[in-house]
């Protein structure tokens, strides 16, 4: 029953837009978490800290860090994979291109697409930098996140890939929220507009608590 829901175009819009809003939770708890970075380094430095105990004694260290990890890289690979097949099916059903084309349409599928890449690249570089600190600017200090922060936004490509994945976020937030709504049946004529108002003030707010920290650092506000 699983694998003829999952084959069907309704059982991958389902899975994509259920994976969307686990990940669209935890998007919202990350930006507020990440503006503790404006209470100082002792602040910022316990969140990190607590992040890695919570749920203790019950749950070992860390254990609920990784539980939500797991559940997030699954939610990723859902979504990437059910968008990407629907991509692939929504191809092969049309080879050749509408003669009129629905501009708004095409333009949103487009965002969504390119936007999908460019985030799932930004969260490898993202892990990288601050996670393992592999491709970490200078010298990536364990248990010293806010430092770690700090040194990542110092630099002009650190800023530069933050900001441009975070307005592909924005951008992604906006059609996928109303999108994934429909998909759910909790649209209808008469609660689209508030549907898409939600969408956009969850984009916009998400976009300007993430890029909030960059330009923190860049005006000397944390430092």
């Amino acid at each position: 029953m699983a694998r003829t829901v999952w084959d069907s175009t309704v059982g991958k819009k389902t899975v994509m837009a259920i994976s969307g809003l686990v990940m669209l939770l935890y998007l919202v708890a990350h930006m507020i978490g990440n503006l503790k970075i404006f209470f100082g380094t002792e602040e910022f430095n316990h969140y990190a800290h607590w992040l890695r105990t919570v749920g203790e004694p019950f749950m070992h260290y860390e254990w609920t860090l990784w539980l939500i990890r797991v559940v997030l890289v699954v939610a990723v690979v859902a979504h990437a994979v059910s968008a990407y097949q629907l991509s692939r099916r929504d191809i092969r059903a049309r080879p050749s291109k509408y003669v009129h084309r629905k501009k708004r349409a095409d333009y949103a599928t487009r965002t969504m697409r390119w936007g999908g890449v460019i985030l799932g690249l930004f969260i490898v570089w993202h892990i990288l930098d601050l996670t393992t600190g592999t491709v970490h600017p200078g010298g990536f200090e364990s248990g010293k996140p806010y430092q770690n922060v700090v040194d990542t936004f110092s630099t002009w490509y650190g800023n530069a890939v933050y900001i441009t994945a975070v307005l592909a976020l924005g951008l992604h937030i906006r059609h996928g929220f109303w999108s994934a709504a429909q998909t759910l049946g909790a649209g209808s004529r008469t609660r689209d507009r508030a549907l898409k108002t939600t969408a956009n003030v969850l984009a916009l707010l998400l976009t300007i608590g993430f890029v909030a920290v960059p330009v923190g650092v860049m005006t000397g506000v944390v430092s």
